[in-house]
């Protein structure tokens, strides 16, 4: 326990009372390790709740969401071989970029989306099953590899298989690069056993991460808001001014403070 005079001298000591006085701003910046690690010890339970909360929140919004199951299927690009070399687009890696993105651009299109969703009575538009349907070339290979996104894993299987056969039929029929395409589909979907998302235990690592943060940045946010002195120390070291004495915090047991509440009722009524 402080003496309030004390505190109340230190207030209304002037500011040139001595030339070792320190501002607040120069007082943080000479914190040390011991004074951090004391801060984050006081403010524990910001830390604690915060993390609690986030981590909670991540977790419970992940367990309520819709699962997401992915099925996938291979293409495989090629060309005839009776073509003329200079018209054959597999012979260097600038032509089979132009080929796949070509076939790609052709899978991924409204014409093929609308024939699937008439075949399987879908109610959705054509850009809907395309936002969910993504075509990519597999790396160095003449591969494409088509992935659709859908709740339920068998209607997923089901469509990415009906695209990968539809776009066959039509860029086949059409040829459209004109130098005798083939594409096969070199591997249907199986159906997907396991959702890609929500992932509760990935969110819950992410969501731990960024609560402990909050949390620490909240903690040295109070701490910083708090005007409250805690120590001799901390006193002299904010204002400056050193110390002459120090009252101990002690406490009166209650019968006693009764004893002497008594004694003061009856003197007055004296």
């Amino acid at each position: 326990m402080y003496d309030p005079m004390l505190h109340s001298n230190v207030h209304n000591a002037p500011a040139n009372a001595t030339s070792g006085s320190a501002t607040y701003a120069e007082v943080e910046s000479y914190l040390s390790l011991k004074d951090l690690l004391q801060i984050f010890r006081r403010r524990l339970w910001v830390v604690v709740i915060m993390t609690v909360v986030v981590v909670g929140s991540a977790v419970g919004f992940s367990l309520v969401q819709k699962p997401v199951y992915v099925a996938s299927t291979k293409l495989l690009l090629g060309q005839k071989s009776e073509q003329e070399p200079q018209a054959n687009l597999m012979g260097s890696v600038e032509g089979l970029q132009q080929l796949t993105h070509t076939v790609a651009t052709a899978v991924d299109s409204r014409p093929v989306a609308e024939d699937v969703i008439q075949e399987h009575n879908l109610r959705m538009d054509s850009q809907q099953l395309l936002d969910n349907l993504t075509v990519e070339q597999i790396e160095d290979t003449q591969f494409l590899l088509l992935s659709y996104r859908d709740a339920n894993p068998e209607r997923a299987r089901e469509i990415v298989d009906d695209v990968s056969d539809e776009s066959t039929r039509r860029i086949v029929e059409a040829n459209a690069t004109g130098n005798s395409v083939t594409i096969t589909v070199w591997e249907y979907a199986a159906i997907p056993t396991s959702p890609i998302s929500p992932n509760p235990i990935r969110n819950g690592l992410l969501a731990l991460g960024l609560g402990l943060m909050l949390g620490i940045g909240l903690a040295f946010l109070l701490e910083y808001l708090d005007d409250r002195w805690r120590s001799p120390e901390e006193v002299e070291r904010i204002s400056g001014v050193p110390n002459f004495g120090v009252i101990p915090e002690f406490q009166i047991p209650k019968w006693r403070r009764r004893k002497v509440r008594k004694s003061l009722v009856d003197a007055k009524k004296r």
